[in-house]
């Protein structure tokens, strides 16, 4: 594992130091690697959503949309028999 020093704040490295002493994490280095990990997951989220909207976008014009006709499709399709 490799290693990395950062500077903090007092206040900061007062905040780190006791959401370790809380006992969520082990120590300081286990809580700053869930907060990178969180924010990994937050970026991958909104790429994927962002590349929803693109492909929505990307996708041509909007059709129009018969909400009575889907839901009789629907109904047809999942209705237990």
């Amino acid at each position: 594992m490799a290693t990395m020093n950062i500077s903090l704040p007092d206040p900061m490295k007062t905040w780190v130091e006791e959401q370790a002493r809380q006992g969520r994490h082990a120590n300081a280095s286990d809580y700053m690697r869930d907060l990178i990990r969180r924010d990994q997951e937050r970026q991958q989220a909104i790429a994927a959503l962002q590349a929803a909207v693109t492909e929505g976008v990307n996708s041509g014009e909007p059709q129009s949309f018969d909400v009575r006709a889907f839901k009789l499709r629907m109904r047809e399709r999942h209705v237990v028999k």
